[in-house]
């Protein structure tokens, strides 16, 4: 009874950690990673939550319309270790700053962030040396 008991356990832990890992998605499989463009847009939102934060901002299109972009990117602990908080892209909103980022395979207006320069001129890349062209 007891081995059997301890095989139940042991295959719902089992199932209950292969479930969160399922969860989490590979920017890959929603962004075309082979695709980097820039981006120069007005803060408009920021999430700062957990599993990452998330920018909003208002891009002026070709044809002169407003077009609100959706930039998925690394989580806040990430942030804190290279220096950068909550305040920091607090003090972005309403300002002008140039991304670099990927866009969504589905054609929407949601991209993946992988570099942003803030009005002051200071620029943060998401990437490590080896990713970067």
């Amino acid at each position: 009874m007891k081995s059997r008991m301890f095989s139940i356990c042991a295959g719902l832990t089992l199932l209950a950690t292969s479930a969160s890992l399922w969860a989490h998605h590979s920017p890959s499989a929603i962004f075309d990673m082979n695709n980097k463009v820039s981006l120069k847009g007005q803060v408009t939102k920021v999430d700062w939550v957990n599993p990452h934060i998330v920018l909003y901002i208002d891009l002026n299109s070709d044809n002169g319309n407003t077009e609100s972009w959706k930039f998925e990117s690394n989580p806040p602990k990430w942030f804190s270790k290279v220096g950068l908080n909550r305040a920091d892209f607090a003090s972005a909103v309403g300002q002008t700053v140039t991304v670099q980022c990927v866009k969504a395979i589905d054609g929407s207006k949601y991209a993946y962030l992988l570099e942003i320069t803030f009005p002051n001129g200071n620029s943060f890349s998401l990437r490590s040396d080896s990713e970067k062209e």
